[in-house]
């Protein structure tokens, strides 16, 4: 088997590909949400540019936002479980839903706002790949507005063997590939689409463009790694020498109290009064009873 150096799962090479390719993109965004390319009207990236500056950021996200017949609608890549991804996705849905209100527009005027992530980890307990969510009332189902769609698709869950003719599996397993025989399988099929997709993954991921921002890419992400384990190694410090400074407090504070402890105890011996044995070591008169034999 022969691994492929970079994937369509790598965040870099699929904006700079879809970006450079809007054709295949809007064939597979019709594919992602079950319509034809032919009912799409107007289709366009709002986000294409990719400054240099913005891709050393480790806080880059490099979605695609795209206009599509009036509805916006956003599409990721996510390869990682990072943790609280469902509320991170809402989130990020809920930030572009908001965005559109222009001051002074009602509420009416807001958009259909469509959020669809390929992600190869999974998510949910069930056997399709594909989820859909939408707000509805939980008993009747009755759909609060149509406005909110939010669209799963977990790479794990395809079938191992492709079907030929359901295009949506075809694009999915072209995510999922990760060694050129998978490739090469995909393109024996000769399917028109996955060849023109192939083709351009092989133009784009060893184009000079590409190379120079995953580099910048890789850099930000080693960046955040350094950072996050010299976070960790002082956090480890820190914790150890908080630790010895309340262990040499503890002792001293025992070793007080046991030499309290023994000097009542020898005043008891000689008949001293739990009072001014008290008033002397300041200990309390329980304290001082209970060491009375």
């Amino acid at each position: 088997m022969t691994k492929l150096e970079y994937t369509l799962k790598n965040d870099t090479l699929f904006k700079v590909l879809f970006v450079k390719y809007p054709d295949l993109l809007k064939k597979l965004v019709a594919e992602l949400l079950g319509i034809t390319v032919k009912s799409i009207g107007q289709f366009e990236i709002t986000n294409s540019e990719m400054p240099p500056e913005s891709l050393g950021d480790k806080f880059c996200r490099l979605d695609i936002n795209m206009t599509i017949d009036g509805q916006r609608v956003d599409l990721e890549i996510q390869v990682r479980d990072e943790g609280d991804f469902p509320e991170r996705s809402l989130y990020l849905w809920a930030r572009e839903y908001s965005s559109a209100l222009k001051d002074g527009g009602k509420y009416a005027e807001l958009p259909r706002t469509i959020f669809i992530s390929i992600v190869d980890f999974p998510m949910f307990d069930c056997d399709e790949f594909h989820s859909e969510f939408r707000a509805l009332e939980v008993t009747r189902h009755t759909e609060l507005t149509d406005k909110m769609s939010m669209h799963y698709f977990e790479l794990p869950k395809l079938p191992k063997s492709v079907n030929k003719n359901d295009k949506l599996q075809l694009w999915l397993a072209l995510f999922k590939a990760e060694t050129e025989e998978e490739l090469k399988k995909i393109e024996a099929l000769e399917v028109p689409e996955m060849e023109q997709a192939i083709s351009a993954y092989r133009s784009v991921s060893v184009s000079p463009e590409f190379k120079e921002m995953e580099r910048l890419r890789s850099k930000a992400r080693h960046d955040e790694a350094q950072a996050l384990y010299h976070a960790e190694r002082m956090g480890i410090q820190q914790g150890i020498q908080q630790g010895m400074e309340r262990g040499m407090q503890q002792g001293i504070q025992r070793g007080m109290t046991a030499g309290k402890i023994t000097i009542a105890r020898n005043a008891l011996k000689m008949n001293i009064p739990i009072d001014d044995i008290a008033k002397l070591t300041n200990l309390t008169p329980e304290e001082i009873e209970s060491l009375i034999p």
